[in-house]
Formats: structure tokens, sequence, C-alpha cells
């Protein structure tokens, strides 16, 4: 049986912006005036759209979801892309508004403004584009060791795991009939892992660094995008998702991404004993994320079974099959 929700889409945070609204506050923030488009683009989290000017040149306008960031995280993630903008590393920064800054609030919501930047994905990266990929991914790490992001989540079970359990324990998101079990096999993970992180460096990265915030643009370069999940966290965070299979599956694309990596910023290939946990603490997360959208909006278009006993026995096979991975899979860099 589906665990139900009484939350009402009429009472989302993001109800109250009417299209005017929308491109009224994008004039008055770029101090010039735009056209009637106003193209929704597929957001869970944020609300974002296509505006453009009477130029014909298009503008993104994104609307971040109120109580999920402090003014100062986002304007954290706003100066990471300013700086690796500013040494040419392909991003798409924020637009200086009217005001001199890079983040407005209108309606009681924070919002940006982006240059319209098009590209597509790529599934299959050739050895080349390993390479490549690599040398953008080390120089933006290079840019991010430079400072430190207080108001930025620390990604390390002990903070960034446990804040999602007891999100989902608060809110009772788990069948009651598996929630002793969840929380007993979770927390004993936590205890496992958090250790491994304990002398491995943390700095400014992506944080979420997957195959659909990477666009190619033929003829220039990939592109880093949706630096909304920026972390304080461990450099092999934005490796491991990037690879089709598991770490020891993947031997030669992580070869080849690690050799262009080095290239501007050194690896400690020991960390790649991390990959793993990084695995285990994503499924928990991916799980807070999917009650998240049900607690706000009253419904998960994720996973339309979220909630349901089958979906959580499910998931706690998963997380046992993850947690025996653990204890045998080590660093794919087995000689290290």
């Amino acid at each position: 049986m589906m665990m139900q929700r009484s939350g009402n889409l009429t009472q989302s945070p993001f109800a109250r912006l009417r299209p005017d609204d929308v491109i009224t506050l994008a004039e008055k923030s770029l101090g010039r005036e735009l056209t009637n488009l106003l193209r929704p683009y597929n957001s869970y989290i944020n609300r974002v759209f296509e505006l453009e000017d009477r130029e014909g040149t298009g503008v993104i306008i994104k609307f971040y979801r109120p109580g999920r960031w402090t003014r100062e995280a986002i304007e954290e993630e706003h100066l990471f892309l300013r700086e690796l903008m500013e040494r040419e590393i392909p991003v798409i920064a924020p637009l200086t508004l009217a005001t001199g800054e890079t983040l407005a609030r209108g309606h009681g919501i924070y919002f940006a403004l982006f240059p319209k930047c098009g590209g597509r994905s790529i599934d299959e990266f050739s050895d080349e584009q390993w390479l490549e990929l690599g040398r953008l991914v080390g120089r933006m790490h290079a840019v991010g060791s430079v400072k430190s992001a207080g108001n930025r989540e620390k990604m390390v079970p002990s903070a960034a795991t446990a804040r999602r359990l007891e999100y989902l324990r608060t809110n009772k998101l788990v069948a009651a009939e598996l929630e002793q079990e969840f929380f007993s096999l979770t927390a004993g993970l936590i205890e496992e892992i958090d250790h491994q992180f304990d002398t491995v460096p943390i700095q400014r990265i992506h944080g979420d660094l997957h195959f659909s915030n990477i666009i190619y643009r033929p003829g220039e370069s990939f592109y880093l995008i949706d630096f909304d999940d920026m972390v304080m966290g461990p450099q092999v965070q934005d490796v491991w998702m990037l690879l089709h299979g598991y770490g020891e599956d993947s031997l030669i694309e992580l070869d080849l991404f690690l050799e262009g990596y080095d290239s501007f910023h050194r690896f400690d290939r020991r960390t790649c004993r991390l990959i793993e946990p990084l695995r285990a603490m994503r499924y928990i997360h991916y799980l807070a994320w999917c009650g998240y959208q049900v607690v706000e909006d009253g419904r998960t278009e994720v996973n339309p079974d979220f909630g349901s006993v089958e979906f959580w026995r499910n998931e706690l096979i998963e997380m046992q099959d993850q947690l025996e991975r653990i204890h045998t899979a080590g660093n794919p860099f087995g000689h290290l």
C-alpha cells in the first residue's frame, strides 16, 4: 500500500510565481526588456525558465526552492562559479545584475539569471574525452582547493548522511514495518565507514558530477553545469559517478581520467577506497531526496512507489548488498 501525504500542490512555495511575475523580476534585475517567451525547464527542486530579450538573446532564470539553501550558501556557489569562469574553465556562471550582485529576491524567493548555453550530453566517452574530462575536473578542483566554503555541506557520513537519515526518521518516511531494520542497518553503515574519511582532505567540489551535469559543445569543450549541490568533500566524489560500472570494472577509464586530472591537480589514488562508501551514501541521500519531494509537494514523481513496504524492502536488500560490497571491494587500485 502506498504511503500518502497530505501535501497540497497549491501550497508549494512556487505556486505564487505567475508568468508575468517571472518576466517582470527578470527585466528589473537585468535592466532590459524581455519578450513574452517563458519556457519551463524540468527541475525537481528549483523552478527554471528560459527567457529571451528583444535582441533574441536567451536567458535562464532559476528560482531556488525556499528553505533548501541559505543566501550565504548560494553566494558561495556563485563565487565558485565566478572564480572558475575567470580562469577560463568552462562553466555557466550567473550574470551580474543591475544591483552589481548575482543573487536577487522576489516574492520571498531567491533567484539568479544565467546566460543560455546549449549543448548535449554524451553517454560514452572516447579515450581522448576521458583525458579531456580529467583535465577539466582537475582544473576545477585546483581552483576549489584555494578557498573554503563554510556554509556548504561537508560530504562525510557523520554529517551529510546522518542528517538525511534524521530527515527520513523525523518525517516518518520509512514504512513502519521496516523502520527499525532500516535505521539499524544504516546506523551500522555510518559507524563502519565514517572513520575512512578521517584522514582524507575535503575541499570545494561540484558534488553531483554525473553525465547529465556535463554538456558538450561541438568545436568548444565540455561544460560543467548545475553546481546547486556544491559541497566540501573529497575529490573522488567528483570522479566515481562518471564511471559506468564499479571501480574495478572501469580501471581503463579511471586511469585515463586520472592521467588527465594529474596534469593540473594532484589526485591521491588511495582515496579510491571511498568509492563504495560514497555509493552507499548516495543511496541514502537519494531516499531522503525523494522524501523531500513528498514532504514539500505531497508527492514524488521520481518514484511513484516511494513509501510502499515493497519499495523499502527492495531498498533494504540493495543496502545490504552494498554493505557487503564495501566489505569486499576495497581500493580498485589494489596495490595502493
